[in-house]
């Protein structure tokens, strides 16, 4: 089997361990385009190593910088124009969606019309319009292989059930770079302290949002609509190791968890050959070495960002792009050292305090309230 596939978002975290995967199967999978953000150094490694037809930048000024530079034949796009253009209109059968922030959403539309598979790492985008994306691919019969580790973990365990006699999914969260310390420790922790994640290597965006739990938030509302579930039976555990990636329990009481080591390219390959399993680079869990594995309640006072999304979620409608949109202002705002660690779930609340809520918004509405979100978030 060789299977086409375009990468949006191909020099960040997930997409270079989504090449790291097809450099482990050549013989299985043609890259047929990258659509990369301002790394262009690293995208015109990846254009010699993977001869994509299609590439994309950031900017028409990293067009210009790059154009004289990569091989006669692959076509060079920029912008949110070229970001669609990878997405849709390459021969990939799949589109793995793994650019930052809600960015993503237009792009992953426009390859669900186009009747792409697609590999979703991209959160925001079932975040800030879930109603509109999962209703789309179901009617152009496309599927949304979750590649993040929580999903994936519970799509596995619901392979085969019945989806009638689930009772209640259970997202683990590692706790992040500060999981040990109070609130009153946190007061002064710096951005250097944040990227310090103790179990996965991720971007700096995601491991901030790891820290605050905004991360494990948005993937509580992305479950929401990835696995049609109400609120009220998707739970959050504390588990530091990160070994049970997310387990399910059903109407008898019987819990299914999905378990390995912290490697991304184990869900990133599954989601690339489904519903096969090919053989990974990853080291194979020994349960007898880790000896011990702990767990413990959430707590919602400790991590008041993972109360505000399930609140946002349970509201529906803008509430959940208002939260996204906040958070990711904010966090930035954080990397730049302009605000405190603290002033991050400060920023969120406060915002959302202004916010006028929309409850079944078409797209333009999703727009609004991102835009008004973030200019409001930027002056706090």
């Amino acid at each position: 089997m060789m299977k086409k596939i375009s990468v949006l978002g191909s020099t960040g975290s997930i997409g270079t361990q989504t090449l790291d995967v097809v450099s482990k199967h050549p013989e299985h999978f043609q890259i047929e385009g990258l659509a990369a953000g301002t790394n262009v150094d690293l995208l015109l490694e990846q254009i010699h190593q993977y001869h994509p037809k299609k590439v994309s930048v950031a900017s028409k000024q990293l067009a210009d910088q790059i154009k004289e530079k990569i091989p006669s034949g692959v076509e060079l796009f920029h912008g949110n124009e070229g970001l669609i253009e990878i997405a849709a209109n390459t021969d990939a059968e799949m589109v793995i969606t793994a650019v930052m922030g809600s960015v993503g959403l237009h792009s992953t539309l426009a390859a669900i019309e186009a009747g792409k598979q697609i590999g979703l790492a991209n959160k925001e985008t079932l975040v800030t319009a879930g109603h509109i994306v999962t209703s789309l691919a179901e009617k152009r019969g496309v599927k949304l292989l979750p590649v993040d580790s929580e999903h994936s973990a519970i799509f596995q365990c619901l392979n085969g059930e019945n989806r009638r006699d689930l009772a209640s999914i259970t997202l683990t969260a590692s706790g992040g770079s500060f999981r040990n310390r109070s609130r009153e420790e946190l007061t002064h922790v710096t951005v250097e302290d944040a990227l310090k994640h103790p179990n996965w290597s991720m971007g700096a965006k995601i491991t901030i949002d790891s820290a605050t739990m905004v991360n494990k938030g948005l993937e509580v509302i992305e479950a929401r609509w990835l696995f049609d579930l109400p609120y009220e039976q998707i739970n959050v555990l504390l588990h530091p190791e990160s070994i049970i990636h997310s387990f399910v329990e059903f109407k008898d009481t019987s819990i299914i968890a999905q378990l390995g080591n912290p490697d991304m390219r184990v869900p990133i390959q599954y989601a690339m050959t489904y519903p096969e399993r090919w053989p990974s680079p990853s080291k194979s869990l020994s349960l007898a070495e880790i000896g011990k594995l702990h767990f413990h309640e959430m707590d919602y006072e400790r991590f008041p960002c993972l109360r505000l999304a399930f609140e946002c979620g349970k509201i529906g409608g803008t509430a959940t792009t208002a939260f996204n949109a906040a958070n990711e202002v904010a966090v930035s705002r954080f990397l730049r050292k302009e605000i405190s660690f603290l002033q991050i779930e400060d920023i969120i609340q406060r915002v959302l305090g202004m916010h006028d809520n929309i409850s079944y918004p078409e797209l333009g509405s999703i727009e609004e309230c991102d835009r008004l979100t973030r200019e409001r978030a930027a002056k706090l």
